[in-house]
């Protein structure tokens, strides 16, 4: 499954993944289509089996702040929206950990992963000085080895303190701490706390100041002091970018970053997205790049590719959602690039031409599609693909290609002249999908 893996017309930002027996289990916030706020008023659980990560299968609303058509309110004291919550197992039981919007969060249990989840009791603690609205911000939780559990959260500074694991919802005395992530520099906190154990090192995956990063820090031991890494993912570099919240998890002995990317020109309605990446011997984490492979290892050019997979989108371009079916990138003007990495052309050396063929919507425009694979800057450009004012299907004969390679569509628009400067900063088409053929 390409990024985003969920389907395309689910919007499940923040997501903390977590393998519980065969099947891997993302929980995160809820976005809306097109929407001016953040997240909604319900939470959502996907997952899909750890021996294929191709198959994500919803189960449905886990918990609610209000009433629809189907479901009753879980909460009795707010109707906020719910942010970025976690799920932990604790001696056979699931436990779900929820931020409610300028509200009391909450603890709830269910006896399966996929909820629906059960209220318990809003957090309990002695605390003083602290503001109850804005406590436990987004909350990571950790369960140690030895039994003792650990909240980790925060908003603009991070705190931690440990839970009382006989009931898995009251804070306990003297065990609150500030600042466990600092917020100077290098670690400039900022939130999305995700703690995960990996051998005998605990790490800690959060968002720094500059909100598009997920970086991580690390330590000996689950009260600190942490160490600061380094980036992890950076979902703005060449991509209209935005908040981000994540973690990490390894699924059949493979890594991997979990993250989500923004759409429909806004820094809302974000999309889960996930990359490979290492954990080396010495603990560290290379910062990966963005791509639009998701689990696959490898995209197929020879099938339909869906334009909104794109990793790259420069100078203005984004993608949108027309309806559930129909997902384009759109706001194509001249100087945008389109990229998409990685597609493997394979080994056949027999040809030395392929075709291209693309499925655009005109805007009254020619333009130009220049295709170049490696990079969008100095990488080689291996064809033209002309574009009309009414656009539908267009085509281009290109130099054929083998092996892996990123492909890029840098735009031009094409009328020249005395013309040439009405179509500044005009949307030229829409890019639908596209497919190599040989």
């Amino acid at each position: 499954m390409s990024n985003p893996y969920l389907p395309k017309w689910e919007y499940i930002p923040d997501g903390e993944p977590r393998v519980f027996g065969n099947r891997v289990y993302v929980y995160g916030s809820h976005d809306r289509v097109c929407s001016d706020a953040f997240c909604d008023y319900k939470l959502k659980v996907w997952s899909a089996p750890l021996d294929n990560l191709n198959e994500w299968v919803c189960h449905g609303d886990c918990f609610h702040t209000r009433v629809d058509f189907d479901h009753n309110c879980d909460v009795d004291w707010t109707e906020n929206e719910l942010y970025a919550p976690d799920v932990v197992e604790k001696d056979g039981k699931y436990y779900l950990y929820a931020y409610i919007v300028n509200a009391k969060g909450c603890v709830a249990v269910s006896d399966t992963p996929t909820g629906p989840f059960k209220l318990i009791s809003t957090y309990k603690y002695n605390i003083e000085n602290h503001y109850d609205n804005g406590t436990f911000i987004d909350p990571g939780v950790l369960v140690d080895d030895d039994g003792k559990v650990y909240i980790y959260c925060g908003f603009l500074g991070s705190y931690m303190a440990q839970i009382n694991p006989d009931n898995m919802y009251e804070i306990i005395d003297g065990t609150y701490q500030l600042d466990i992530i600092p917020k100077e520099e290098p670690f400039s906190f900022f939130e999305a706390c995700s703690p995960r154990k990996v051998g005998d090192k605990y790490y800690m995956i959060y968002s720094p100041q500059i909100g598009s990063r997920l970086v991580y820090a690390t330590s000996d031991s689950p009260t600190g002091p942490f160490e600061y890494g380094g980036i992890i993912v950076d979902n703005g570099v060449d991509y209209p970018g935005g908040n981000n919240h994540g973690s990490i998890c390894c699924i059949n002995g493979q890594w991997y970053i979990f993250y989500h990317r923004m759409t429909n020109g806004t820094i809302m309605s974000r999309r889960a997205c996930v990359e490979r990446i290492q954990i080396l011997p010495d603990g560290s984490i290379p910062q990966v790049e963005m791509t639009s492979l998701g689990f696959e290892a490898a995209l197929n050019p020879y099938k339909q590719t869906d334009a909104e997979i794109a990793c790259v989108l420069k100078n203005g371009c984004f993608i949108t959602e027309k309806n559930p079916f129909s997902r384009v990138v759109a706001n194509i003007t001249d100087g945008c690039v389109i990229g998409y990495k990685y597609f493997d052309f394979g080994d056949d050396f027999s040809q030395t031409s392929m075709k291209f063929l693309a499925k655009v919507s005109g805007c009254g425009a020619k333009s130009k599609m220049h295709i170049i694979i490696d990079d969008y800057e100095n990488g080689e450009e291996i064809g033209v693909c002309e574009i009309g004012t009414d656009g539908g299907l267009v085509s281009a004969n290109l130099k054929c290609v083998n092996g892996v390679h990123s492909v890029f569509f840098r735009i031009e628009a094409a009328f020249g002249g005395c013309f040439k400067d009405m179509f500044k900063g005009r949307t030229l088409f829409e890019l639908e999908s596209f497919v190599f053929t040989k």
